[in-house]
């Protein structure tokens, strides 16, 4: 079931991440919390100029409330709805990058390694903590990107340090 995290002006101008973290407190109430991967969107309310030709993601008051909840909860993007483009453009937030009106994101190829392969660090040993096995998840989220990885990875990830 999709879940719509609801963002206002007040929301983001604030760096209040309430709409977050009462859905995280909702979920923690209700697991198995993989009943929720994949189901969460963004809707942001964020008044600009009408000339104003940026996009969401180029607006540096809207990617630093991004940028807080990623340090808050690091694994939030294992709950967004990846087919529904809210993965990319969560990342969008995160990553530096350019936008083409015809091409779409294009990001910076050195930035977007260092967050996918920190990504799958962190979602690889929070996924192992909640007793979910996300191997094949997180293979596809590299995938999103243009990534392939090999299940040795996983397995050094797995390895007791």
């Amino acid at each position: 079931m999709p879940t719509a995290i609801a963002l206002t002006a007040y929301h983001i101008n604030t760096l209040d991440l309430s709409p977050a973290t009462a859905l995280v407190a909702t979920w923690q109430q209700s697991p198995p919390l993989s009943t929720y991967a994949q189901s969460v969107r963004f809707d942001i309310d964020f008044p600009r100029d009408a000339n104003d030709p940026r996009e969401l993601s180029e607006i540096p008051e809207v990617r630093l409330w991004f940028v807080r909840l990623d340090a808050l909860y690091p694994w939030f993007p294992y709950f967004l709805d990846w087919k529904g483009g809210e993965l990319a453009r969560y990342t969008a937030m995160l990553v530096p990058h350019q936008f083409h009106p015809r091409e779409g994101i294009q990001y910076n190829p050195e930035a977007l390694e260092i967050f996918v392969m920190h990504k799958i660090f962190v979602l690889t040993a929070w996924l192992r903590s909640q007793d979910i096995d996300g191997r094949s998840s997180l293979k596809g989220m590299a995938q999103m990107f243009g990534y392939e990885l090999e299940s040795a990875l996983f397995d050094l990830l797995d390895s007791p340090q």
